[in-house]
Parts: C-alpha cells; sequence; structure tokens
C-alpha cells in the first residue's frame, strides 16, 4: 500500500476554481475568503500515482486528486475526530449536488442533543451538513459506508480533526471537486500516524 511520505508535495502553484454559477435553490455557493495556505494549489507528488483517484492523507488534513505527471490538485479538508476516522480503499458510489442528510443511528447515539431532531432528514441546502455536493464512499464488501466527502459552509471545520468520519472542504472547493471527480473513482483514506 502506498503511504503518505509519497505525497511530498513541492512546487505549488495557484489553482482557479471553476465552480462559479452554481446554485442551490437560486442560492449561489459562495467563493470563501482564505488565507493562501488553505486554497487549492497544483502540487508534484512523489512516487509514481494513477491519476484520477483521490487521496486523503489526514496528518496533512489534505485531499490529493492525481494528475497525470507527477501532479495532483491539494485541497486542505476537515477530517473524522479522534475514533471516527476510518482508513482504507473505497470508491465514489454515487455523487450528489445539494444532497438530503440524515444522521446515522451511531451519530444520533453519540450526541442525541445535536442529531435527534433531524433523525427524519434535512433537505440540501447551504446550511446542510454535506453542504453544496458530496461524494459517497463504498466499499464492494459493504456497499454505502456512510463516509461521504462533501462540502461545508463553516471554513473554521476546515484543516482540523472536526467530522463524524467524513472529509470535509469549504463548498466551493468541493463543487470543483465534485466536478473532477467521476463515479466510480476509487479513494484512499489513509491511517493517520499522529494521534
Amino acid at each position: 500500500m502506498r503511504t503518505r511520505r509519497s505525497f511530498l508535495a513541492g512546487g505549488a502553484a495557484g489553482l482557479a476554481l471553476a465552480a462559479t454559477g452554481v446554485r442551490a435553490q437560486g442560492t449561489p455557493v459562495p467563493n470563501y475568503d482564505l488565507p493562501p495556505h488553505l486554497m487549492p494549489q497544483e502540487v508534484r507528488v512523489g512516487g509514481n500515482f494513477a491519476p484520477g483517484v483521490v487521496h486523503v492523507v489526514p496528518d496533512e488534513y489534505a485531499l490529493y486528486w492525481t494528475l497525470p505527471g507527477g501532479r495532483a490538485i491539494r485541497y486542505v479538508v476537515g477530517i473524522g475526530r479522534p475514533g471516527l476516522y476510518e482508513p482504507g480503499e473505497f470508491f465514489v458510489g454515487a455523487k450528489k449536488r445539494w444532497p438530503s442528510w440524515t444522521p446515522t443511528p451511531d451519530m444520533i447515539d453519540r450526541e442525541p442533543e445535536k442529531y435527534a431532531q433531524y433523525e427524519d432528514g434535512m433537505p440540501g441546502g447551504l446550511s446542510n451538513p454535506l453542504g453544496a455536493a458530496a461524494l459517497y464512499l463504498f466499499t464492494e464488501e459493504r456497499g454505502d459506508t456512510f463516509l461521504r466527502i462533501h462540502g461545508t459552509d463553516d471554513p473554521s471545520t476546515i484543516g482540523i480533526a472536526v467530522s463524524n468520519g467524513c472529509a470535509r472542504l469549504v463548498n466551493d472547493q468541493m463543487v470543483d471537486l465534485y466536478n473532477r471527480v467521476p463515479e466510480g473513482s476509487k479513494v484512499i483514506l489513509y491511517e493517520k500516524m499522529r494521534a
């Protein structure tokens, strides 16, 4: 299995997002005013990585979408809190724009005061926890794992361990990633090396 060390990257160049004009019920996705280190960047990656694969490196709070020629687009992400991050190999089993959201039974059990009110679900929209778009992670054995790579309207949750297991990007960056990643793409969530 490839290691996170293979993803030592250098020579980053700014990357323009192709997320303009995306709307939810007539509401545009805002472009977030983020510091440069939280913006997507095209980087060089070590190793011989196939293009068209999503790599989530939790110790870097980074998601890489590999391109041909030893390059990748690096996004800064929020990841699962301790005990909730699940490493492994997955594939994108579904893609949804403005997805509805329902907390899992485990989420309701862990934090009923926060999630019980949504046990019947929440329609898609900017304030929905899945944001503007989501990639649904599946395995052959389990089918839908309930893990997602999704948007958020809260930039303060990027670059930290905050979620119930999913990886999250700010909405405009998630729309950019969504437009690049086809259904069926391989997704690797690497092991955490640091506590």
